[in-house]
């Protein structure tokens, strides 16, 4: 598989304006299509649509451990180029998003070198957003 198609994903939120501002003013996602329970957002060059879900009781989240670090799963983010890593980890620094994991750098020096960062939506869902050293590693074994 040589190109890339653009992703669909449809996630729970339950309180759509509080989330609505998230996706689009503080990670930047460009607005679609919306309705009172919808919206659309070009999320890096992937349709991602926040559906209103009522909240319910907090459930125990799920993680894996990946290089010592507790992983939540589910999570999905985008796969940044390594020279905009790092720009957009400081923007959200300086948006004072509260991570999950603190961006660093994954598998140092081995095959898959990542920087990778961590954080939740209001709503919380699961974000990780990467960058391979190396891009023909993604999926190297």
């Amino acid at each position: 598989m040589n190109s890339v198609s653009p992703f669909h994903l449809a996630i729970p939120v339950w309180n759509l304006d509080v989330c609505r501002v998230f996706y689009r003013d503080i990670l930047g996602c460009e607005e679609g299509r919306h309705s009172d329970h919808w919206v659309d957002f070009n999320f890096f060059g992937h349709q991602l649509v926040i559906h209103f879900k009522p909240k319910e009781e907090e459930t125990d989240l799920h993680v894996n451990k990946v290089d010592g670090k507790q992983v939540p799963v589910p999570h999905f983010g985008v796969l940044l180029p390594w020279e905009e890593f790092e720009t957009f980890s400081e923007r959200l620094k300086a948006q004072k998003i509260d991570f999950i994991i603190e961006p660093y750098i994954r598998f140092k020096g081995q095959i898959g070198e990542q920087a990778t960062l961590f954080f939740y939506d209001p709503a919380g869902n699961a974000l990780e957003f990467k960058a391979f050293k190396d891009p023909s590693q993604i999926f190297a074994k």
